[in-house]
């Protein structure tokens, strides 16, 4: 059968997505071929906030339009977090949990089996109770050949007032570094260049296997080749000096970081329920770049959330501005059902001023950055070139996530060069 995947949402999500469809090419099925009708299409979805759960709906009208005949099977987070709320879309013929998109296999065999029209509404449900669920699925994804997405943790045991990622991927596990470090190995080896380290919380790496996030680290680094390694985001209060010193010292770990803070008020970072300080946020930051002053530092923020007060956000913006960072990734707060932030009597921004907020971060954002891109003009350093191609250029990324581009040269496609970083203006 011809099978296409589309898949919204984060890192992780692409590259779970791209280890279910190589099961399935391995089992004789194919890719539907760009343009052409498949027989079944797989959404895989995001639930991070409600904007993500209008992509996923907008996404799976758009794809049953475009496959009128196909079998429509939807999984992912927004699946298993309201799966009856999809089930009530037409169009929809299954409903899959994070658990069950692992043995997508056994439901395409009882389709061959059973062609005939599914004709059921709602859509059939198969979600198993996702805190039960004890098995990790590895996964890698590779990215225009050059980078590797590889998933070394899945789950959260955080629980913070705001979110339901625990509740769409459930608690921490993790595969074995051992096994991690041949799938590495087997990525190198089919041509990658560069691996990320993906996960819901990989500083919490160890949960199952008794190991530490600093061991996986280590044994990365060790591996043969011409490679480089980068951390995605790790909480500040997993990420320690140990870590940070180590990259500093490492052969093959980028100078990148990608911090989640969410608000730079202690007020309402405890209404959060996250697990540090602003003050312990602000000695993360200031370790990396006083061991690794070209380090770029990415830092997550949240607005909006209820109890942030403008004397909250007076305070967050203070200490944001302080901050030696180099790009601000800024989410809206919206409200998510079986969330504790719910349950709080707390002051509620209105949505006008949460978009006024968010604008505040992302011209702060675009500030950092053109700062870091000016203070390392003239920098050397090395670039890893990708295939992409725009307007008769290639791009590439420095070691330290600066953007950079050339005349398009297809001998240079996934090779590591030297250069002089360039004016950016």
């Amino acid at each position: 059968m011809t099978i296409s995947f589309t898949t919204l949402g984060c890192k992780l999500n692409f590259a779970e997505s791209s280890a279910l469809g190589k099961a399935l090419l391995d089992r004789g099925h194919s890719r539907a071929k760009q343009g052409e009708p498949a027989d079944i299409c797989i959404i895989n979805t995001c639930s991070v906030t409600d904007a993500a759960d209008h992509k996923d709906r907008q996404m799976i009208h758009r794809i049953r339009r475009q496959n009128p005949d196909a079998i429509l099977i939807v999984t992912g987070c927004y699946a298993q977090l309201k799966p009856g709320e999809i089930a009530q879309i037409e169009g929809v013929d299954y409903v899959l949990g994070q658990d069950e998109k692992f043995h997508l296999q056994e439901f395409i065999e009882k389709l061959e089996n059973h062609p005939s029209p599914i004709t059921h509404h709602p859509s059939p449900i198969f979600i198993s109770p996702i805190r039960e669920v004890e098995d990790f699925h590895g996964a890698y994804s590779k990215d225009d050949r050059t980078r590797c997405f590889l998933k070394v943790q899945d789950g959260c045991n955080y629980f913070c007032s705001y979110c339901t990622i625990p509740l769409a991927r459930g608690k921490s596990r993790n595969p074995s570094i051992a096994s991690l470090v041949e799938q590495a190995r087997q990525a190198l080896d089919g041509g990658a260049k560069e691996i990320i380290l993906s996960g819901v919380n990989i500083g919490d790496f160890g949960r199952s296997t008794n190991e530490h996030f600093i061991d996986l680290v280590k044994a990365l680094d060790e591996l043969k080749g011409d490679y480089r390694v980068r951390i995605s985001s790790c909480e500040p209060n997993l990420l320690s000096d140990e870590i940070i010193d180590f990259v500093a010292g490492s052969a093959h770990f980028a100078p990148h970081f990608h911090i989640p803070l969410q608000s730079g008020s202690n007020t309402v970072l405890k209404i959060m329920g996250r697990r540090y300080t602003r003050e312990l946020f602000a000695e993360r930051v200031a370790h990396i770049k006083a061991v690794m002053p070209n380090a770029f530092i990415g830092v997550d923020c949240m607005v909006g959330v209820r109890g942030e007060t403008a004397e909250c956000w007076a305070d967050y913006i203070e200490f944001i501005e302080s901050l030696p960072v180099s790009q601000l990734h800024v989410f809206t707060y919206s409200e998510r059902a079986n969330t504790r932030m719910l349950e709080m009597d707390l002051y509620v921004v209105p949505q006008k001023e949460r978009e006024r907020r968010s604008k505040q971060l992302h011209a702060i954002s675009a500030r950092k950055t053109a700062a870091f891109y000016k203070e390392h003009e003239g920098d050397d350093a090395l670039v890893l070139w990708e295939s992409s191609k725009k307007d008769g250029l290639m791009f590439g990324f420095t070691e330290n996530y600066i953007k950079v581009s050339c005349p398009y040269d297809r001998a240079k496609v996934n090779t590591f060069e030297r250069i002089r970083v360039p004016h950016q203006g």
